[in-house]
C-alpha cells in the first residue's frame, strides 16, 4: 500500500506504534520512568482502582470477540458441582473417608452417589456435540462449562470425545484454579469478575443444564431464573438434573405457597434425570430432530 492508496488508514495501528516505542534507543530518566509507558502497555496503570470500568469493558469484549472469531453461534451451558466424582473415582472417595469422622464418611458417600450426574453431564455434552448443528455458518449448542473439575470436566470431556470444541469460562480464585484438560485451548477463557463471567455464560446460551452443586451453582441457577421471571431474558430450556437432591435442599413448592413467587414460576425449569430426557426437551423447544 502507498500513501496514495485510498483504502490506506492515515494512522498507524497500535501494534506498530508499540513497535516504534520499543525501537526507541533513548535511555533517559524520562523514558525510563513508568509515566512514559504507553497507557495500554502499562500493567500497573491498568490495575489501578480507577481503571475498573476499563477492565470491565475489556473482560466483556475479549471473550465476545474470540467467540465470534471461533464461529460460536450459541451455547449449551452446563452448571454443576466441582466436587462430585466421576464414576471411576466414586469408590476411591468412599475408601479415602473410611478413616475420617462419621460426617466425613457420610459426605463422601453422598458425593459418590451423585457420580451418575458426572456420567449424565458427559453423555449430554457428547450427544449434543455429535449432532454438529450449524446454522448461518455458525456452530450451535457449543458446550460451555465453568472450566473446572467434576461436572464441568464431564461437560468438556463429553464434547472433546465427540471430536468437538468446547468452552471453559474459568475464574481467578485465591486458591489454585486451572482449566480442566478437555477445554479447547483457544476457547479457554479466564475472568477476574464473576459478574462478567456470568454474563458470558448467558449471552449465547440457548439451553442451560443445571446439575447438583453448591453456592456457585445456586447463584448461577437462581440468577438465570430471576432474569427470565422478570422478563429481562427470553425463556429458554432450563434442565434441572437431580430432583431428589434439589427438592431436599430447596423447597420450591413452599416458596410458591408462601406467595413470594408464583406457582407458574416453577414451570421455568424442566426436571431431568438423563441426557436423553434433556435433549428431548431442547429438541421439542426448538423444533429440532431428536
Amino acid at each position: 500500500m502507498t500513501e496514495k492508496d485510498l483504502t490506506d488508514r492515515r494512522f498507524y495501528p497500535a501494534e506498530e506504534e508499540a513497535g516504534f516505542a520499543d525501537a526507541d534507543p533513548s535511555v533517559t530518566p524520562q523514558t525510563q520512568h513508568p509515566a512514559y509507558k504507553l497507557a495500554f502497555r502499562d500493567t500497573d496503570f491498568m490495575l489501578r482502582d480507577e481503571l475498573r470500568p476499563v477492565r470491565f469493558q475489556l473482560e466483556l469484549l475479549k471473550p465476545e470477540m474470540l467467540l465470534d472469531e471461533a464461529g460460536v453461534g450459541s451455547t449449551l451451558v452446563m452448571y454443576g458441582s466441582a466436587r462430585i466424582p466421576s464414576p471411576e473415582e466414586a469408590q476411591a472417595k468412599i475408601d479415602a473417608a473410611k478413616s475420617g469422622t462419621e460426617q466425613e464418611q457420610r459426605v463422601a458417600a453422598n458425593l459418590a452417589a451423585k457420580a451418575k450426574y458426572y456420567q449424565e453431564a458427559y453423555t449430554l455434552a457428547k450427544l449434543v456435540s455429535e449432532k454438529s448443528i450449524i446454522e448461518d455458518g455458525q456452530r450451535q449448542f457449543v458446550v460451555t462449562s465453568g472450566g473446572g473439575p467434576s461436572i464441568m470436566e464431564a461437560a468438556n470431556r463429553g464434547a472433546s470425545e465427540a471430536g468437538a470444541e468446547s468452552i471453559g469460562l474459568n475464574i481467578v480464585l485465591p486458591h489454585e484454579q486451572a482449566p480442566n484438560a478437555y477445554v479447547t485451548p483457544y476457547l479457554s477463557l479466564n475472568f477476574h469478575y464473576f459478574a462478567l463471567r456470568k454474563m458470558h455464560f448467558l449471552l449465547r446460551a440457548k439451553a442451560v443444564a443445571v446439575f447438583p452443586g453448591g453456592f456457585g451453582t445456586f447463584d448461577e441457577f437462581f440468577e438465570l431464573l430471576t432474569l427470565i421471571q422478570t422478563g429481562k431474558m427470553k425463556p429458554l430450556p432450563i434442565l434441572l438434573f437431580g430432583k431428589e437432591f434439589w427438592t431436599r435442599v430447596v423447597d420450591f413448592e413452599a416458596i410458591a405457597d408462601e406467595g413470594t413467587i408464583s406457582h407458574k414460576d416453577l414451570d421455568l425449569f424442566h426436571w431431568c434425570e438423563t441426557a436423553d430426557e434433556a435433549w428431548a426437551h431442547i429438541a421439542e423447544f426448538y423444533d429440532l430432530e431428536r
